[in-house]
């Protein structure tokens, strides 16, 4: 099974450094790097340059991103979790908002998981870990939608 970590990040830096911190971790999952809203939902639905792919192949993790471009994360996470083919996607979102209602909105949203992005690649590095461990090895994932 291709077990696909999808790391929605319109932020070069952050999003090598957190396949940096993925790779030193030796969390061996391909990641699928989706750098707007637009980009993250034609992943997951099959649509626009995604069109063809095999979308009962979910995302074992959705890494998302809040502040990005065309749509933003929570809207993602919106229509994400409004559509029965998605809705049990473990997400966490991964951000450097420190806006309280973001993380009221996250979770509203059906977020199972925020996390503050530390400044120091250490301590970034650390939570990525812990953040694979749990979601990667210890999490019982959901079962994969049926084709329609």
């Amino acid at each position: 099974m291709d077990r696909v970590i999808l790391l929605v990040e319109d932020n070069p830096d952050d999003e090598a450094l957190t396949i940096r911190a993925l790779t030193k971790n030796n969390i061996a999952n391909r990641v699928e790097v989706a750098r707007d809203g637009v980009e993250a939902l034609d992943y997951l639905f099959g649509t626009g340059a995604h069109a063809g792919r095999d979308v009962t192949k979910l995302p074992q993790l959705l890494l998302l991103d809040l502040k990005l471009p065309r749509i933003d994360g929570l809207e993602v996470l919106r229509r994400l979790r409004a559509d029965e083919r998605t809705r049990l996607v473990p997400v966490v979102i991964l951000t450097s908002s420190k806006e309280e209602q973001d993380l009221i909105s996250g979770y509203s949203g059906g977020a199972n998981s925020y996390i503050r992005k530390p400044v120091d690649f250490t301590q970034f590095a650390e939570a990525v870990r812990q953040l694979g461990i749990y979601w990667l090895v210890i999490n019982e994932a959901p079962p994969a939608p049926r084709a329609a």
